[in-house]
This record gives C-alpha cells, sequence and structure tokens, in this order.
C-alpha cells in the first residue's frame, strides 16, 4: 500500500501515532535546559483518547514557551496548533496527512537543500521510495512501517506494545535526521 492508503485507512490510533511521529523526527536539537522530549505527553495520549485534550494543551503551552524561530520548530507549533482537540475529530486524519507532509518535506530538504519540489514528496508519498533520495525515502519507509504497526497490534493486549514499536522506530528516524543535519552543517562551515 502506498502512503496515502495507509493514512486513508489508519484508525484513530494509527493516525495520532503517525502524526505525533512525525512531528517528534522532525524536532530540532534542543537548547541546553530545555525538555528534550517534548512531544513525550502525547505518545500516552496516543494509547488514551481520554487524555488527548489535556496532553495536546500541554504540549502547545511546552512548546510554545520555546523561542526556537528557525527551521521546522514554527511549523511543528503551527501543526500542533491545527490538531484536532479531540482525538476522535474528523480532522485528525487531515492533520496526520499535514504532519506527514512535514516530515517529508523536512527530510527532503535536508538531503538536497530547501529548494527541493514539493512533487518529490507528491510523488514518493504515491508511488513509493524508488527513485528518492536516501534521506527522503527512509523517511518514507518508516512512515509507512508506523502506520503498518497499530494496525497489526489492534488489539487491546498488545497495542501499547505497538506504540512502544512506533515510539523506537520515531527515535531512531530523529536520529537519522539529527546526524544528517550534523553532517550538512559541517559541510557548510
Amino acid at each position: 500500500m502506498s502512503l496515502l492508503e495507509l493514512i486513508a485507512a489508519a484508525d484513530e490510533r494509527g493516525l495520532a501515532a503517525s502524526a505525533v511521529a512525525c512531528l517528534d523526527r522532525c524536532l530540532p536539537q534542543p537548547p541546553d535546559g530545555a525538555d528534550p522530549e517534548p512531544l513525550r505527553p502525547l505518545w500516552v495520549a496516543c494509547a488514551d483518547p481520554g487524555l488527548w485534550p489535556d496532553r495536546l494543551a500541554q504540549v502547545r503551552a511546552a512548546l510554545d514557551a520555546v523561542a526556537d524561530a528557525k527551521g521546522a520548530a514554527p511549523r511543528i507549533r503551527k501543526l500542533l496548533g491545527e490538531a484536532p482537540a479531540g482525538r476522535a475529530a474528523p480532522g485528525l486524519r487531515e492533520w496526520a496527512d499535514a504532519c506527514s507532509l512535514l516530515a517529508l518535506a523536512v527530510h527532503l530538504g535536508a538531503e538536497a537543500g530547501p529548494a527541493a519540489g514539493a512533487g518529490t514528496v507528491r510523488r514518493c508519498r504515491e508511488a513509493g521510495p524508488d527513485g528518492a533520495d536516501p534521506l527522503p525515502a527512509g523517511e518514507l519507509r518508516r512512515q509507512i512501517r508506523i502506520l503498518e504497526l497499530p494496525a497489526e497490534t489492534a488489539d487491546a493486549s498488545s497495542a501499547g506494545a505497538g506504540l512502544r514499536q512506533v515510539l523506537e522506530a520515531s527515535a531512531e528516524g530523529q536520529r537519522v535526521l539529527r546526524a544528517a543535519v550534523s553532517r550538512r552543517a559541517r559541510g557548510r562551515a
């Protein structure tokens, strides 16, 4: 299935986990003394929809307090501001889709520079990673896997394990992106 088909078929838990994972991977390296995992409260709310409104408000406040105005941080804050207050809201699928687009654009930009086009992102989401540069191709595969994991663990007894696997996949992706950004910055210096 393509990424777009998986987003269209995902349940609320899968959409919430996918969206939070996309935003989590795009977060820049936190400044010294800042919370290294500001989106952590939303991870718990992926498993428990009753916690979503309070945890979303908590994360919005935490990120609003960070004065980072460069990179993906402003776009992450904007997307968090647009997140549906109720996890069951009809806008959850659209929000997850927007988070997916941001993550792919950030990975494409880190690989190819800011001039990389939206056409590549659209093609990858529809047709797969073939022909894409390594960083966006890896992100696309990661997004697909993250959407598949909650579907594979749909029963209540394994739902927590599925979300832990999503968190692990997302953390690994965050390390990859931060390393790529660091290499690119060193190359400019």
